[in-house]
Parts: C-alpha cells; structure tokens; sequence
C-alpha cells in the first residue's frame, strides 16, 4: 500500500513539506517559515540559502499521468507564490534586500514510505521583467 494515499489530501501535502524540509536543511537551507499564508496565497516553505531567500512550492504526486507536479506548478500558480512572496517581503523587511529564488520541489510517492523520488527545482521560475 502506498504510504501516501493512506492519508487525507492535508496528510499528504504535510508529509511531503517535512520531507522537502529534511531534504533542503541536508543540503544547508535554513528555514525560515512555513505554510506562509497571505489572502492572495500561501507559500509551502520559505527558506534560507546562504544569501538567498528562498520561496519553496512543494508538490506531491500519486501518479504522474496528467503531469509531473513541478509542471503543475502553472503560470497563474507561480503569479501567486510571487505576490505572496513580495508581501511576506514587505512585512519582514530584514529579508528584503536579499536576492529571492523559487523553487519547486517535487515528490513521486512509490510503492511503501521508503519508495518515493523527490526532485528539487532550483529557481523553477522567476518575476518577470517588465
């Protein structure tokens, strides 16, 4: 049985987030805040890198015969993440001169709890210049 399809859509989305934590703080990100929510949106993991703040977007998937969960990361989805992101800037000021990255971190549930792939996306997409 599938570790993640025994639980609720919460379970499953809380899961992956603690597991892109680990994965992240393995590879020297600090967290920052989590499950940041905004009424434009919320944002999974916000997280440091060295001199980056970075905005994670978690993404768990069951199968992937729509799409990968990093291609489900839509243009409107990534609009949100980045308003959400510019507000959770101007209300903690301490970050807001530090260059900001988006990531998008990827997991494949597999067969049981320790069959799962997870894909980190650095900088998966950007603000758009005008």
């Amino acid at each position: 049985m599938d570790f993640f399809r025994k639980n609720s859509k919460k379970e499953t989305g809380d899961s992956g987030e603690k597991l892109a934590q680990t994965k992240l703080k393995k590879h020297g990100l600090t967290l920052v805040n989590k499950n940041y929510r905004a009424k434009i949106g919320e944002i999974d993991l916000i997280m440091r890198d060295s001199d980056y703040i970075v905005f994670v977007e978690v993404r768990v998937r069951l199968n992937n015969r729509y799409a990968s969960g990093a291609e489900s990361v839509t243009y409107r989805k990534q609009q949100k993440i980045i308003k959400t992101a510019q507000l959770f800037l101007q209300q903690n000021p301490k970050y807001a001169d530090m260059p900001a990255r988006f990531d998008v971190v990827d997991i494949a549930s597999g067969n049981n709890m320790e069959e799962y792939r997870i894909d980190w996306i650095k900088n998966a997409f950007q603000i758009e210049s005008v």
